[in-house]
């Protein structure tokens, strides 16, 4: 299990696939994997990390804040899945040389860099951390996914539970969550780019969730005092997140 020490020992990169495969991660690969990240900064609020298009020379780890993966049609915002501290958020650049979506910042974050050139090191020298790293990019797919099937599937508030229930796994897979919930930058006009609604709808929607008791969203915290009620209310079943630290061969 990861602990709070993991985060202290590796501060840049101890929440990567933590809660998942890092138990899997020998000392040495994590030295390794600290090792990789060449510089840190320090992000805004709405800072656009890489545009669709863009090329890159190094992939991205988010240290600290979230983060959102955009695609922008007809002046309106979608985004396609949230990204907590620990995610490689771009590591996809990597393989493909550019993207085909945003990455924005959801409040201020921390990043650290992480030159392409390290990252064809790790392929050619250890096979085993290179497999977590694939096994990053396939989690991103996991819940691009997953978000697909709900929003054809479910009502605005119960996409917005299932979106809330998501987001707290996550971080408490990561060591930030809190037993009756989370702390969030999110805005509403935020869940209404994640859950395809308009602004007037998720405002209505979450009134309904704070009526019905499911989950109180407020700017900057989340609390929940029913977790069953909430997962089951969003229709979250949690396997696509592959918790548990799956063996790595």
């Amino acid at each position: 299990m990861n602990s709070p020490n993991e985060f202290e020992r590796f501060p840049l990169t101890g929440r990567f696939l933590a809660g998942r495969a890092r138990s899997e991660m020998s000392e040495a690969e994590r030295v390794r994997m600290e090792a990789l990240v060449t510089g840190t900064e320090v992000l805004e609020h709405e800072h656009r990390v890489i545009a669709r298009g863009q090329r890159s020379d190094h992939s991205t780890m988010l240290i600290e804040g979230f983060m959102l993966r955009t695609l922008e049609s007809e002046n309106r915002r979608h985004a396609v899945s949230f990204h907590v501290p620990g995610d490689f958020v771009d590591l996809h650049c990597f393989a493909l040389q550019r993207l085909d979506h945003n990455i924005d910042c959801v409040g201020p974050a921390r990043v650290g860099y992480v030159p392409h050139e390290a990252i064809v090191e790790v392929m050619r020298d250890d096979p085993k951390l290179a497999r977590l790293f694939w096994f990053s990019t396939l989690l991103d797919a996991a819940l691009h996914r997953e978000w697909i099937m709900k929003l054809e599937q479910l009502t605005a508030p119960r996409r917005i539970a299932h979106i809330l229930a998501e987001i707290w796994r996550r971080l408490e897979m990561v060591g930030m969550a809190h037993p009756d919930g989370f702390e969030t930058p999110l805005r509403q006009i935020d869940i209404a780019d994640m859950c395809g609604a308009t602004a007037i709808h998720v405002n209505r929607a979450v009134a309904e969730l704070r009526k019905s008791g499911i989950a109180d969203f407020r700017r900057g915290r989340v609390v929940v005092s029913d977790r069953d009620r909430l997962e089951e209310y969003g229709d979250f079943n949690p396997g696509y997140l592959y918790a548990g630290e799956p063996p790595i061969p």
